[in-house]
């Protein structure tokens, strides 16, 4: 299996399981009502917006694999939508889980080559550090999720 495969088997597996961790954004977001996706607890981002940051740098980067400029921005990368309802909610999770899934996509038709390839521009390294890196961000706000839904459910 080249690189690109991987990088595109190592996202769907974070995202849909069967990954070493025995976590992932499917099963854990499965269960989670759109009030504790949105509960405020301490000074923690909610669920929903933990979600929305991890996709916002899926969302910028598939749009540079589909041919667009980057345009992307820090400041904007936890401006999570307001949820107000369950189908609201779900709706929210699917559209995440389908840009993921076309997110792959996109990586796998990449040449092997073009992973060594500047990434938009010089400061941002190589498409391989920037694939690798979102997949890395998102086990990290995978893990914050996990947390904070346990601590959510424990209260209630």
């Amino acid at each position: 299996m080249n690189s690109t495969k991987q990088l595109a088997k190592h996202l769907r597996e974070l995202y849909f399981g069967e990954n070493w961790t025995c976590v992932n954004f499917k099963d854990t977001l499965s269960d989670i009502m759109w009030q504790e996706a949105t509960a405020k607890y301490q000074d923690f981002n909610t669920i929903a917006t933990l979600v929305y940051h991890s996709n916002y740098y899926i969302n910028r980067v598939l749009k540079v694999l589909e041919g667009e400029s980057l345009n992307a921005s820090d400041e904007y990368s936890f401006d999570c939508p307001i949820i107000s309802s369950q189908e609201e909610w779900e709706f929210f999770v699917n559209q995440a889980l389908k840009e993921v899934e076309r997110f792959a996509q996109e990586i796998e038709k990449l040449e092997e080559s073009k992973l060594f390839e500047v990434f938009s521009e010089e400061k941002y390294g190589n498409y391989f550090r920037n694939l690798l890196g979102i997949i890395e961000h998102a086990y990290y706000h995978l893990g914050q999720i996990a947390l904070i839904k346990k601590i959510i459910l424990q209260k209630e």
